[in-house]
Formats: structure tokens, sequence, C-alpha cells
């Protein structure tokens, strides 16, 4: 039988965090990968990544994502985006090919909370081409939505959901810190607010409406709002950089509002190397109602990994799905994947790999 077949459109820091996850996965091998930058297009895939061949096939990161879908992949993960009317136009063109799509845009978790006839038209497109799409990752995806659902099972009464997560930018790329406005000025932050050219954190009105919808809720009104967090001390990361005085990262946060009260508040300043200023990381769920449920993680869920151990988890879970555009609410529980990824398919899917 042979293995499931990946193809990675997007290798900046989560397409290729994604890529050393799948290199030492049983059961699945990158067949292509598209990225357009110039450091990186051209290249092999294992040059880029700094290792080993191995027993694995040779992959050239091409710019033109036909080549790459011109080799069959079962699924393509899409890293490419944030933004559901962004994201759509790579979607479909996957999806006429007959391609599953996994993607990370924070948007796609729950689309049609903002972009309800893009979320028809993408629906409609994957029934006529028999695939499956799906947008996840670890917020939104999991910790300030599908975890606080989870919990909502042990309850027979929820009067109010509160998320609070507390974490660092630090592992993400250059796309999620021009998002969050780190390293711009007080004053240029504000501007990017008033004028909506600075997103934040993107996904709370999908999380918002995820929970909503689980708990069979009506929202009548969502609010969310951003405030700088400004550094006192220079700090470095990876792919971000803020002297003392300017922007470290964004306090988010947002409400949803049904019968006139907030049902569902979220709460999420988040900043590159929180720790130089004493800020401790966490995830935090208190769900109101009978019985009461607090939960704590601390330190943070780690974002980068775990938003690529997401993308790489649901790959086989997309493949047994029907048709369709799924949120985390239609697919099964996402776990971590230890063994060959062809032994979680159903049988019938399984067949189709031979």
């Amino acid at each position: 039988m042979q293995k499931i077949r990946v193809a990675l459109w997007g290798f900046g820091a989560m397409g290729s965090g994604i890529a050393r996850v799948l290199l030492r996965k049983k059961g699945v091998e990158i067949c292509g990968a598209c990225d357009i930058h110039p450091d990186r297009a051209g290249r092999s895939l294992f040059e880029v990544l700094d290792l080993e061949r191995g027993d694995h096939p040779d992959v050239t990161i091409e710019p033109d994502i036909d080549q790459v879908l011109d080799r069959r992949p079962h699924v393509c993960i899409l890293a490419t985006d944030s933004f559901t009317h962004k994201a759509f136009p790579k979607i479909c063109q996957v999806v006429e090919r007959g391609i599953n799509v996994i993607s990370t845009a924070e948007e796609m978790s729950f689309p049609k909370a903002q972009q309800p006839e893009l979320s028809e038209k993408m629906d409609r497109l994957a029934k006529e081409h028999q695939v499956t799409i799906l947008g996840t990752g670890i917020n939104p995806g999991l910790m300030m939505d599908l975890l606080a659902i989870c919990l909502s099972g042990c309850m027979t009464d929820v009067e109010s959901v509160q998320c609070r997560r507390v974490n660092s930018l630090s592992p993400f790329g250059p796309a999620v810190m021009e998002e969050q406005g780190v390293g711009v000025s007080v004053e240029t932050f504000q501007k990017g607010v008033a004028d909506g050219t600075l997103a934040g954190h993107v996904g709370f009105a999908e999380s918002v409406g995820m929970i909503a919808e689980a708990l069979g809720w009506k929202v009548e009104r969502f609010e969310q709002q951003m405030k700088p967090i400004v550094t006192t001390v220079d700090r470095r990361s990876a792919h971000g950089f803020a002297k003392a005085g300017d922007v470290a990262g964004v306090n988010m946060t947002g409400q949803g509002f049904v019968d006139g009260q907030v049902r569902i508040d979220m709460i999420h300043p988040q900043q590159i190397e929180p720790e130089m200023e004493g800020t401790h990381t966490g995830d935090y769920i208190v769900l109101k109602g009978s019985p009461e449920v607090n939960m704590a993680i601390q330190p943070e869920v780690d974002g980068g990994i775990g938003t690529i151990a997401m993308c790489v988890n649901m790959i086989p879970l997309v493949l047994n799905a029907e048709p369709g555009l799924k949120t985390m609410l239609d697919l099964p529980v996402p776990r971590a994947i230890m063994g060959d990824f062809r032994d979680v398919l159903r049988p019938e899917v399984r067949q189709t790999l031979r």
C-alpha cells in the first residue's frame, strides 16, 4: 500500500515545521512543496531544512503550485494566509483538482462566521469534487474553542464561557509579527487599529461562532478590542524585534452577546518573549454553570508546535470525512497519531491508496 501523499503550499515557519514533523511520521510522505520566496524556490526541501534526505524521495520546492498538484497528492496543507477571502482562491484551485485541503488560515476554522457566502461556495465545490476542506490550528481550532466545547460535555447547564490564552508569539513567522504589530511604535499601532490595517489576533469571531453553534446559542452581537503591549526592554525573537518603548504584542479581547449579555468572553494577550518582563504564559477556561468547570494549563501549549501538530494529526481524519467544508466540530476528536497514519483510515479509504 502506498503512503498518504501530502503537498505543502507555503514553506515558511509553519510549512517548514509541518514538513519536519511529516518526515518522521509513518505512512505519509511529502510529494511536493510550493513557495515563491527566492531563498526557498528551486531548492531541495532537505537543503532548506538542513536535513539528511535518508530514504525519503527528494522534493524540490516549486514556485508554481500546479507543478506540485500534478503529483496527485491526497491532501494539500495550505499555510500561506490568515483570512478566508485570501485563502479562498487557493483552496478552490486545489479542490478543483480533486485534492483535499487543510488550511492554517485562522478564519478558515469557522469561515461562515464572517464569510458565509464564500463558505457556501467552498462547501458546494468540495462536494462537487468529492473532497474535504478543513481549517485548523492551535487557536482558533483547539485552545479557545474546541477545548471549551469538549469540557462543556460534562455540564447540564452552561451560563457563560471564558477562554483566556496568555501566550508567546516568539515561535511564529514574519506574517504573524506584522499582524500583531510587533516592533512598531505605539502611535503606529493606534493608527493601524483605527484604519483596520493591523489585524491583531485573527479568529475571535470564528471561535465565538464555533462555541455558540456547539452550545445552541444565537450570537446577537460580537465585539472585539485591541490594545498594545509596550515593552520596557529590547526583545528579540527568531522573526521579530521590539525595542524598549515600542510594541511587543497585542492584548486582544472579544465578546459574544447572547440574550443581551456577554456569554462568551475571549481574553488573549500575546507578545514576543513575555518572560523578559515577568509574564507567565498559560491557557485558562472557565465555564460557569452546573457543574462549574475551571481548567488551567501552565505554561501555555506551544502555539507553533501546536498548530503544526493539529495540521498533521488531522490528515487521516480529513481523508476519512464526508466531502464538504468541515470544521473541528464535524470531525472526530483530534489526537496524536504515533503509529502508521494509514491505520487510522477507514478500510474503503485505505483501498484508494493501493
